[in-house]
């Protein structure tokens, strides 16, 4: 069996957390820095703290606060744009009709 192979191990690893918190671990570095801990965790402090990496945060705010602005029309809205549609296609006189039937008669007659 070959000697020396496996990591130095460490009994009182320091571990530093950004928010100042300082506590000792077992590992295999001398010394793990960490952006969060039990301390400043949101899970254990009941506080929410977000930890914004470019501008994530703010953006998906800012999408929400979009669509809470937006107006969206009523059903009856919507169905009043649709029956006004509809009229314009009734709309179309009975000449525009023939034209329509005519080109597609020549384009079937060319091809």
């Amino acid at each position: 069996m070959k000697t020396e192979i496996h990591p130095t191990y460490f009994p009182q690893a320091k571990v530093i957390c950004v928010c100042g918190n300082k506590f000792a671990t077992g590992s295999t570095t001398e010394e793990i820095r960490i952006e969060l801990c039990s301390n400043c965790h949101p899970f254990y402090t009941g506080k929410q703290k977000l930890v914004d990496t470019a501008r994530r945060v703010e953006k998906f705010q800012e999408r929400g606060a979009k669509k809470a602005t937006v107006v969206r029309g009523s059903r009856k809205q919507k169905l009043a744009k649709r029956a006004a549609r509809r009229e314009e296609k009734k709309a179309k006189t009975p000449e525009e009709k023939q034209l329509a039937e005519e080109l597609k008669k020549r384009i079937r007659a060319s091809k």
